[in-house]
Parts: structure tokens; sequence; C-alpha cells
């Protein structure tokens, strides 16, 4: 879709910038590719006060209706469904899926319920709707995420639940972190270099197609809603112990054998999901089909031999006890593939550091002058980072027992590991959080060796403030191609920050009451399992372990070179090579959960096949409807279960 110029209202305020920069900018083209940087005159390459200057004067939509009361309103309320959905999700699958385009869909959904219930509201303008986007998906990641991974983590490994008020600080002080590291990114990075944060493009390309009148919008809205209900229903079928009539198909309780072992006991089912099915359809085929492969030879081959030589205690044969096993090779498979991906990627290392003088001293003209008023102000980022960083310091030292020193140290390593994680965001659309994490892990595990909860919370910094500022900068894209104000778009971030946190805290405690329901069929949550796992070898060692494990655990570090390795080798044959995270998720997530979220995959794969246009249109629209309905009435129904309203 070809970028249009809109009509930028307030723009009458701004003198003409043209004869400061040296070129006339009515030659450059409007067709651009959405996220690609402008040409001059003869596809000359502009300077960075140029291009700067291009989107002041043609992109920038001055004083359209952004950050108003209403949309504040909306984003918090938004932002609050979204952490609970993404917490949902996140104890289910170990990822967080889809937020930006979730959040940009039901947004707009949310606009259009309001303006036909009440005719004589005003059209949500489309900026309206992208800082509803960014205080959502803020909340989503920013608060979600960390508690499905650190802090579950935690009361895996202790067997109690962090203080309500540490956790709430805690929480705090990393999503301030995040939002407050991006500030001086975003200049450079977004900017001045152009990356192009694809799901940042992707966002701002749904916004504008859901804005632009016609049919299209319409039917994805519907879509959404019918997908959203369809969602919930199953959700109601299967949790709530009060099913309507209908009965959805499930093959939970097979007659079958494999190996000697029912299938049941072996996770070897199906349940009824549409959250599984619809994440699934976002992953891909490749992912889907690793994860299947993955989950045959674990739960098919592995685990019933694991069972007769003892190595998992047959008599209490489930995916519990399957887990304590798997955990260590599927694991070891992330982890090594995720650290060798980054570590492949070290021309995107040197580019971050080595960009890290720009970030701090960017060049002075009258256009950095001009952009001033609308960009987040440095004094910003050095009072937020001052607060946030100092904040993360306290919680270790009096809370965790970390020393000052080895919180500065994890403050200022999550630092540069932000600027890298949020630069290969840019360049590959892929955060790589679990990487930074284990960085920080190893980092610990020396400094720290026998401490497990210094080891579990400095990493949380990285990984939480990593994901924050990397979400943020997504969102700004976003923002910078629609012609958003940055700063309007920042205050709508730490909004979201704010809203997430007054629901996913509470939220965690009602539905992870303890640890023992962490690991079960209910909650997996495959995340915390190996983070849990990575911080126990490090402080235990290997001769902990079941020797089978041990050898799973180095037969995965194995794979999780080899798979990256054999991609770059072979790039012609990239599809017949198993994703590695794919492969290691499959040995920590129930096999019911593989075998849905492999539905979904092909059921999107013959659709892209089939019918290219409708699975371009529909695919992400139905996704995010089934993910929100089935998580948001999850959530419901299991807060009803604990406070005794309902059974089940």
């Amino acid at each position: 879709m070809k970028e249009q110029n809109p009509a930028h209202p307030g723009h009458e305020h701004h003198e003409p910038l043209v004869e400061t920069m040296g070129e006339e900018f009515t030659e450059l083209p409007d067709e651009s590719a959405p996220g690609e940087p402008p040409r001059g005159a003869k596809g000359r390459k502009l300077t960075a006060e140029q291009i700067e200057a291009h989107w002041l004067k043609n992109v920038y939509r001055g004083d359209m209706p952004q950050l108003t009361w209403r949309a504040m309103l909306m984003g918090a309320l938004l932002g609050a469904f979204m952490s609970l959905s993404n917490l949902y999700v996140g104890l289910k699958t170990g990822w967080g899926l889809g937020v930006a385009i979730t959040a940009c869909i039901l947004s707009y959904a949310i606009c259009q319920v309001l303006q036909t219930i009440m005719p004589a509201m005003t059209e949500f303008t489309i900026l309206e709707n992208t800082c509803m986007q960014t205080a959502a998906s803020s909340a989503g990641y920013s608060t979600g995420g960390t508690m499905t991974s650190a802090i579950a983590a935690y009361l895996i490994v202790t067997g109690h639940h962090i203080g309500w008020i540490p956790l709430t600080c805690w929480t705090i002080c990393l999503s301030g972190l995040g939002c407050f590291m991006s500030i001086p990114m975003k200049r450079q990075m977004i900017n001045v270099e152009q990356l192009k944060f694809p799901s940042g493009i992707a966002a701002a390309e749904v916004l504008k197609s859901l804005h632009t009148k016609g049919s299209d919008a319409t039917d994805k809205a519907k879509s959404l809603g019918i997908a959203g209900f369809f969602g919930a229903i199953v959700s109601w079928c299967r949790d709530s112990g009060k099913p309507f009539p209908f009965i959805i198909p499930s093959m939970m309780n097979l007659p079958w054998t494999v190996g000697g072992y029912p299938m049941s006991k072996l996770t070897l089912s199906f349940e009824p999901s549409t959250i599984m099915i619809a994440a699934g359809a976002i992953i891909g085929w490749k992912v889907g089909w690793s994860m299947l492969l993955g989950g045959i030879i674990n739960y098919g081959i592995l685990v019933p031999k694991m069972a007769h030589i003892g190595a998992i205690d047959a008599t209490k044969l489930g995916y519990r006890e399957i887990v304590r096993w798997s955990t260590w090779t599927g694991a070891s498979i992330m982890a090594t593939s995720g650290l060798f991906m980054f570590a492949l990627q070290w021309r995107t290392v040197l580019r971050a550091l080595s960009g890290v003088t720009d970030i701090f001293f960017p060049r002075s003209s009258k256009v950095t002058d001009r952009l001033a008023h609308i960009e987040v102000p440095s004094s910003w980022f050095l009072t937020g980072l001052s607060i946030s960083g100092l904040g993360c310091m306290i919680v270790l030292k009096f809370y965790f027992g970390t020393t000052f020193w080895m919180g500065f140290v994890a403050v200022a390593m999550t630092f540069f590991l932000s600027i890298v994680a949020c630069r290969a965001t840019g360049e590959t659309d892929t955060t790589p959080i679990g990487a930074m994490g284990k960085i920080t892990q190893l980092m610990f595990g020396v400094l720290a060796p026998s401490n497990i909860t210094t080891n579990l919370m400095t990493a949380s910094v990285t990984a939480g403030a990593a994901g924050a500022s990397a979400d943020l900068l997504t969102s700004l894209k976003t923002g910078y191609l629609l012609g958003a104000n940055p700063r309007k778009q920042f205050l709508a971030q730490l909004i979201g920050v704010f809203a997430g946190l007054a629901v996913v805290v509470p939220a965690f405690y009602i539905l992870v009451p303890n640890a023992s329901v962490l690991g079960s069929d209910k909650w997996p949550a495959p995340s915390a399992q190996i983070w849990a796992a990575v911080a126990r070898l490090l402080a235990n060692g290997f001769e902990a372990l079941h020797p089978t494990a041990r050898w799973g655990l180095f037969i995965g570090a194995l794979l999780g070179i080899l798979i990256p390795t054999l991609e770059r080798l072979f790039p012609k044959y990239h599809r017949f090579i198993p994703s590695a995270m794919g492969l290691g998720l499959a040995f920590v997530i129930p096999f019911y959960n593989v075998l849905s979220m492999f539905i979904g995959a092909a059921i999107t794969t013959v659709l892209e096949v089939k019918t290219p246009k409708i699975a371009d249109k529909y695919v992400v629209t139905v996704a995010s409807g089934f993910i929100a309905g089935e998580s948001l009435l999850g959530v419901a129904i299991a807060l009803l279960a604990a406070a005794g309203i309902l059974g089940g």
C-alpha cells in the first residue's frame, strides 16, 4: 500500500524549511515504500537533517487530535485488558503474541462500537487510535511478559510469591527503565537510520487500512467480533464447568496407549483451544511443523523410553512429571540457538555499540531544534533513567539481597543490551529478550555463582527493560509513519504501563495462587520453566541432573548451534530446516498445545496458497479475535473460580 500525503493541520505555524536544507523537497517522491527513507532528486540519499525536515514538512500531522482524554481513557482500559490477555497467553505458551496488531484492531473496533452507541460522538482520528494502540501494547509487553518469565520462575525456585509492594515497585521500575532507555535511541534508530521495525510498519498499514472508508474496515471489524465471540464460547465450554448444551469435540481421554502408557498421560491428545490455533496461525508454517516434529519426538518416542528406564517417574506420569525431564533439552535448544543467533548478528551488535555516541551526542542543527518541541526531551531521559535505575537497585538490595554494586552492573548491562535488542528488533523484527536475559544470567552465574535469586532478578532487569524499549520503538515507528507526535506517544506508553500494572499484579496472585500450579496442565508456563532451569543449573551444576537429562542438555546445545548454522550454509533449503525455537518449545509445553498450534499454522498455510487475498485480509484479524475472546473470558472464569463464584 502506497503512503499518501494527507492534509496536515498545523503546518501553517512552521516556517519554510527548504532553504536550510540545500535541496528542493518538491522533488522527493511521495510513493516511497512504507518505512523506506525518502530520496532526493535523481535518487540521491538525503542527510539525516534533510530526512527529518522532510518528515516534519510532509508527514507530521501537527495539531490533529492524538492524546485526548477519551484516547487516554480507552487506551488505559484496552491496556488493562491486553495485559490480562498477555498474562494468560504467556502462562499457556510462554510467548507474547501479536500485541501491536491485535491492539490496533481492537482499538479501532472499540471506537466503532462507541460511535455506533453514541452517534453524536466525533469520529476517532487515526492518531487517537495510534495512542490507544501504544498504551495497550505497552501494558501487554511491559507487565504481562515480566510476570510470566522471571517472576513466575522466582515462584518456582523459591516456592513463595514476591510481596505485592516490592512486586509492584519492581514492575514499575522495570517498565519505566525500558521506556526511558528508549528515548535517545528513537531519534537515532527511527529518524536518522530509518530502521524498519517491520511490526511497526505493519501496524501503521493496518491502521491506515481500517481508517480508509470502505467495506474492508467494516469486514475486518465484524470478523474480529465474530472470532472473539467464538473464542469466548470455547473458553466457557472448556473451563467454566457449566458448558452450553452442545459439546465441543475433545479427545482428552483416548483409550489407546503408546509404549505401554495411556496417550492421555503422555499429553498425546487434542484440547479445543482457539487461542492455540490462533497462535499457530501467527507463528507460521515453519515453526508450526517444527513444533509438531519436536512434540512427536519428545512425547511419542523419548518420554515412554525415559519412563521405562526410570528417568521419569512412571507412577506419576503426566505433563508435570514429563516436563521435569524434558525442560532441559528444550531449554538447551532455545537458549543456545538464541545466543548463537545473537552472536551471528555481530554486525548488528557492532553497529549498536558504535552508534552509542550518536545517541548521546547528536549533531546540532536547525532541524534538530525545530523537532525539539515534539521529541521527548533529554531531561526526561536523564531523570527517568536515574529514578527507575535507582529503584531497581533498591528493590534488588532490600528485597532480593543483591548488593548495590551488582544492581548497578545489572542496570548498566541492561542499557547496552537494550540498545542491541532494539537494533535487532529494528532490523529483523525479532527481539532477543531470551538471549539478553541469558547473557545476564551467565554473567551473574560468575559474579554470584550459587545465588539463584540474584541470577533470576538481575536477568529480569535486562529482559524486562529490553522488551519495553523495543516495544516502544516499534510503536514509535508506527507513529512516525502516520505523522504522530512522539512525545505524546511516549506519554501514552507510560499510561499503558500503569494501566497494565493496576490489573496484572493482582491478577497474577489470583491466577497463580502458589508454585504448584506452574508447570501443570492448566499453566505450563514454559518461559518460567526455562528461566528457572537455567538458574538452577548455574547454581547447582550438572551433577544434580539425571544422566539422560544431561545428555539431553548436551544434545540440545548441539542442535541449538547446528540448526542456525545449517540455515546460514544452505539458505535455499531454509524451509526444510526445522526452527530451533519451535523444536525446543515442543519439549516444554503439552503435546495437545503443540497439535493445536500446528493445526493453526497448517490452516493459514493452505489459505495463503489457495486464497492469498482472503488470508491477507482476515488471518491476523480472526486470530486476534480468537486470542482476545478466549484469553479474556478465560481470565474472567479463572478469577470467578478463585472467588468461589464459579465452579470447574
